[in-house]
């Protein structure tokens, strides 16, 4: 047997193991920090402006805490009034200010979309997640 295929074999398992240990991240079990880093505002009948979330009023950071059920950014904390924790995401819903918010967390990357919707305009922003 040549000695390169049983090193491969393991090497892929160490690959299978961390991803469904890095899965694991991201199911509701563990609090998380996430980085918004993309925004776009978006206006009835109007191309969406893309700019950097702080600069749209969005917090940079969001800490989602799913034991209390709630995400605080830097000066508010939210209510998470609806939440789905699916096999491939989690989805969180509440609402601030007049506005009905929406979060999809991919289960496997932790990558983070975020909506921000009222009768008259949208924010949607993007980001990543890591464990606290």
């Amino acid at each position: 047997m040549n000695m390169k295929s049983p090193c491969l074999i393991f090497a892929a398992l160490l690959g299978f193991a961390s991803a469904s240990a890095w899965a694991a991240d991201f199911d509701g079990s563990k609090p998380l920090i996430c980085a918004t880093v993309d925004g776009h505002d978006c206006d009835p009948g109007l191309s969406c402006l893309r700019a950097l979330p702080a600069e749209l009023g969005a917090p940079q950071f969001l800490r989602i805490d799913f034991a209390k059920k709630t995400i605080a950014g830097p000066a508010r904390t939210t209510a998470i009034r609806f939440m789905d924790a699916g096999a491939e995401q989690t989805l969180m819903q509440g609402e601030e200010f007049g506005y009905a918010w929406t979060i999809a967390l991919d289960g496997a990357t932790g990558s983070l979309t975020l909506t921000l919707v009222n009768h008259d305009e949208s924010l949607v922003l993007f980001g990543a997640c890591t464990p606290l």
